[in-house]
């Protein structure tokens, strides 16, 4: 996929210009390497917003024209608006066809819905890596790299090594050292909730204090009759004690 973008000159330069020109449309950026100088350009918002929304734009070599003339460039780096997401500057680095270049290309995963752990299994990918560093000519550049996840089962996984990668390119993160895991199947995670039930203990406990209670109230009767009792009898005592009249 070729894409082409237009640009212009800016002259004015600083915080304030920029600021002006981004309230007029335009988006403020920068082209340097090679062999000319660095130049300060921009471009207009909605029609560079409509090229970057493309992946290619990422990890494609893109034709910049500025003023008639064409360059060959590659996006280096972008700075964004943290609310609106438009984008507040914008970096392009020329390239020389005889030179390599570093460039970070996303992955594109296959077959994850048809992979045997995932269809048969009811297993989970969980994708470790999204894309990965390469080196290479810009006539190899490729637009992304495929991983390919038809005969993963439940705990299997793929390695950075067992990836097949263009002819040309390079993966500068691969070494004998460090071979990181791209993606892998899982199972998936069984959340069980617990339900609370009153322990044995407590009830008895329960249960002994409302005995004692009970217990404890019928005493306390037994004791106010017991008293009734002796009061009478010590009246009575008194009547017999007493001489008649």
């Amino acid at each position: 996929m070729k894409i082409e973008i237009t640009a212009i000159e800016r002259l004015l330069k600083g915080t304030g210009a920029s600021r002006r020109l981004r309230h007029s449309g335009k988006t403020p950026g920068i082209l340097y390497g090679g062999k000319d100088e660095a130049k300060s350009i921009e471009l207009d918002s909605k029609e560079l917003m409509m090229k970057f929304k493309h992946e290619a734009f990422h990890a494609s070599i893109l034709s910049l024209n500025i003023d008639g003339k064409s360059e060959k460039v590659l996006l280096r780096d972008y700075q964004l608006h943290p609310v609106r997401d438009n984008i507040l500057h914008i970096d392009f680095q020329r390239i020389d066809e005889n030179k390599k270049l570093n460039a970070k290309i996303p992955f594109h995963f296959l077959n994850q819905e048809v992979a045997p752990g995932v269809k048969l299994e009811g297993g989970i990918v969980s994708h470790i890596m999204i894309d990965v560093d390469i080196s290479c000519l810009p006539k190899d550049l490729p637009a992304y790299i495929e991983v390919d996840l038809i005969n993963l089962s439940i705990g299997d996984s793929i390695h950075l090594s067992e990836v097949n990668v263009p002819e040309g390119v390079e993966l500068t993160g691969l070494s004998e050292e460090n071979d990181p895991i791209i993606t892998s199947v899982s199972k998936p995670k069984v959340v069980v909730e617990e339900v609370i039930t009153p322990e044995e203990g407590e009830e008895g406990a329960e249960g002994e204090e409302g005995t004692e209670g009970e217990e404890g109230a019928e005493g306390a009767e037994g004791g106010g009759e017991g008293k009734e009792s002796k009061d009478s009898e010590g009246s009575a005592e008194d009547s017999s004690d007493k001489p008649n009249k």
